[in-house]
């Protein structure tokens, strides 16, 4: 791979964007869905939202087993698999009869996610000579991004318009889809050499820490996002228009995401207690105004806006912690982060049968200034100067 430049590799770099888009949309579909799933399958929305925790308990106990267990398997083949299994678990919930069955098709869809983000990001690294994995791996996960800016928005459009079970039809056939492109056309790469002997202390401490408050951000940020279409229904917002105001707001992802790349790298720190502040302070409006239509659904896109660069800026900071491979790292922030998606989700279950919708945003809330606190507290882990 001397040599490889990013636009040398551009078309493997696509097809595991792509990738990462059908894993993201796999993953929080239910988000948009959880009125007409409750409905459906004859459950509160409450338990119906308890899909999303499901699915993300089972990566968060087993990404970093798997990706250990895999690490000398082929590549391409692991990868091509992860794949097959999204559109499997996607065909086992469009056509389930009970809630249960989708309860077991998103388990199914949990042990490809717990593998595939450990395998893909590496996968991206090794396309392109060291010169260019950040490029790589930043296009990469892009895919993820787009995933959360028009996968869940149009599924969620399409089964409001057509029923829920459509959207898990049409994401299993473009998982489909992409296992084909996949096999036929992403190149293969060598396995990946472990690396011997063990990680300094300091780095391993720094590695924890960084990772225990990515999974503080992750629980107050899906104890609110999991439930984002009761909230926007609460304000008058119609079934029909959920969809299309959720796109607008994964789209305002992207501005996150644009300042994580402007910033990570100069500025990690500041960035990163930028980030928490502002998802702070827009989640407590948010409580304060429901159920007002305007100031909830701008206080919403601020908050969104802000999380899109907390998966970048959590990802590189456990890099460069230095407590593990970079395999590894990874797999610990996948399997954090869907700690924290699980965690949310059970919390918010929790809050929205009991307290009620402002008390879910002040929750949110909570949880990520606690992260704040840990951020401003823990200066070796997250240091001003990306070089320390």
């Amino acid at each position: 791979m001397e040599h490889r430049t990013v636009r040398d590799a551009l078309a493997g770099i696509t097809f595991l964007a792509v990738a990462n888009f059908v894993a993201i949309t796999t993953e929080v579909l239910p988000v948009g869905l959880l009125p007409q799933l409750a409905d459906g399958l004859g459950v509160p929305e409450s338990t119906a939202g308890l899909l999303v925790s499901v699915y993300a308990f089972v990566v968060a106990a087993c990404a970093v087993p798997l990706t250990l267990l895999t690490r000398r398997l082929a590549r391409k083949p692991l990868l091509l698999t992860t794949v097959v299994v999204y559109a499997v678990a996607n065909v086992l919930a469009a056509v389930a009869p009970t809630f249960g069955v989708v309860v077991a098709a998103r388990t199914l869809g949990g042990l490809g996610h717990a593998l595939f983000f450990s395998v893909s990001i590496a996968y991206a690294a090794r396309l392109v000579s060291p010169l260019y994995t950040g490029r790589a791996v930043t296009l990469v996960t892009t895919g993820g991004t787009f995933g959360f800016v028009l996968g869940v928005p149009l599924s969620t459009s399409l089964g409001a318009a057509v029923g829920w079970r459509w959207s898990f039809a049409v994401l299993a056939g473009v998982c489909a889809l992409t296992a084909l492109l996949v096999a036929r056309l992403l190149p293969p790469v060598g396995v990946e050499q472990v690396a011997p002997g063990g990680s300094p202390h300091r780095g391993r401490s720094r590695l924890g820490i960084v990772v225990g408050t990515n999974t503080l951000l992750f629980v107050g940020q899906y104890t609110v996002y999991t439930f984002v279409s009761l909230l926007l229904l609460a304000t008058g917002l119609t079934e029909a228009a959920v969809g299309p105001a959720l796109l607008v707001f994964g789209a305002l992802g992207i501005v996150g995401l644009w300042a994580a790349a402007r910033y990570l790298d100069r500025r990690p720190r500041a960035l990163t207690l930028a980030t928490v502040g502002v998802m702070v302070l827009a989640l407590v409006v948010l409580g304060l105004a429901l159920p007002q239509r305007l100031p909830v659904l701008v206080a919403a896109a601020v908050w969104l806006a802000a999380f899109g660069a907390v998966p970048a800026a959590f990802q590189t900071l456990a890099l460069r912690a230095r407590g593990a491979s970079a395999d590894v790292a990874g797999a610990f922030v996948n399997a954090t982060s869907n700690l924290g998606i699980g965690l949310g989700a059970a919390v918010g279950a929790v809050v929205v049968a009991g307290p009620g919708l402002p008390a879910l945003a002040w929750t949110g809330a909570a949880a990520m200034a606690a992260a704040g606190v840990v951020v401003l507290v823990a200066r070796r882990a997250f240091p001003r100067d990306p070089a320390r």
